[in-house]
């Protein structure tokens, strides 16, 4: 399913698991169209399919970027290298050689994942390192005349994370640095998974992107927000509460997971059973726990005990 958000920008469902508005992708037209995020191997079919049916032929795509490596916004880049030959592959600098060489990734992932990463993810199939471009802090990726996508090092949920910013429209592609927001489920949930997430650097991230007044947000997970400074408010707000929570667990040797699911479980009350899987599934209180004590315990071990967000 194919809907355009704004002149110029369609939203492709790329259907995770058969979940409809679960994982996006984003094509930008012009003289070189670009697509943001292939979402999951799994999800390459359904890709192709909507790319098909929008009339991108395989010599017509000159560009794939990936706001970061995670195997539901990169894992189809390989599968999406061969099918357009003639596309670049923009990813962050950090997360480049892991497109080349994904089998360290993909065995992390399968530490992680278990029986999900090839029931529901799939893996991630090599891109070929004359394919690939890496993209610095600023750098522009032309889409036309009149469009240009800026990037925005965005670390935070991820070292290799980044973020364009269209120029024709002012959308910004926000992968997941502003956390998950599922439409049918309609609560903003922090994504902050291990290995690297980092408290400071995420909020730092969300400043940057308010910096540049986007005229929209447009998520992996999912969909277009219109309204993008009360969002990222929001965003820097939450994510803030549920560090607080998740450090003061820590200081007592309690359970985080516990603790972040007994403080925020009433934000769930109101939202269908079905749809608070598909949530719990891609966006987990037990990862975002495990992330949170990763942060923490690296914060101690490199000098000092760890703070907490806005604490001195």
């Amino acid at each position: 399913m194919s809907t355009e958000i704004a002149p110029g920008v369609i939203e492709i469902d790329t259907l995770l698991g058969g979940w409809e508005r679960v994982t996006a992708g984003y094509l930008l037209t012009g003289p070189a169209p670009v697509l943001i995020e292939t979402g999951s191997q799994s999800s390459v079919p359904a890709l192709l399919e909507a790319l098909a049916a929008l009339g991108v032929g395989a010599d017509d795509l000159a560009g794939v970027a990936v706001t970061h490596i995670h195997l539901d916004h990169a894992g189809g880049v390989g599968d999406v290298a061969r099918a357009f030959p003639s596309a670049s592959v923009y990813v962050h600098g950090k997360g480049a050689r892991h497109l080349v060489d994904p089998s360290r990734l993909v065995d992390s992932a399968a530490r992680v994942y278990g029986p999900l990463l090839d029931s529901l993810y799939g893996r991630l199939d090599p891109t070929p390192a004359e394919r690939i471009h890496v993209l610095e802090d600023g750098e522009e990726i032309r889409v036309g005349p009149d469009r240009v996508l800026v990037t925005v090092d965005s670390p935070g949920h991820a070292k290799h994370h980044l973020a364009l910013h269209d120029s024709a429209s002012g959308v910004l592609f926000a992968g997941d640095a502003v956390g998950v927001r599922l439409p049918d489920a309609g609560v903003l949930r922090p994504s902050t998974p291990p290995p690297d997430f980092d408290l400071e650097q995420a909020i730092h991230s969300l400043g940057r992107f308010a910096e540049r007044r986007p005229a929209g947000l447009a998520l992996a997970h999912y969909g277009l927000v219109p309204d993008p400074i009360s969002l990222l408010d929001e965003a820097r707000e939450t994510l803030t509460r549920w560090a607080e929570v998740a450090e003061k667990a820590w200081k007592e040797g309690a359970d985080i997971a516990d603790a972040l699911d007994d403080a925020f479980a009433g934000d769930m009350g109101g939202v269908d059973p079905a749809q608070r899987e598909k949530l719990e599934t891609l966006n987990g209180v037990h990862s975002n726990a495990a992330g949170f004590r990763r942060w923490l315990e690296t914060r101690a071990g490199s000098g000092g005990e760890a703070q907490g967000p806005g604490l001195a």
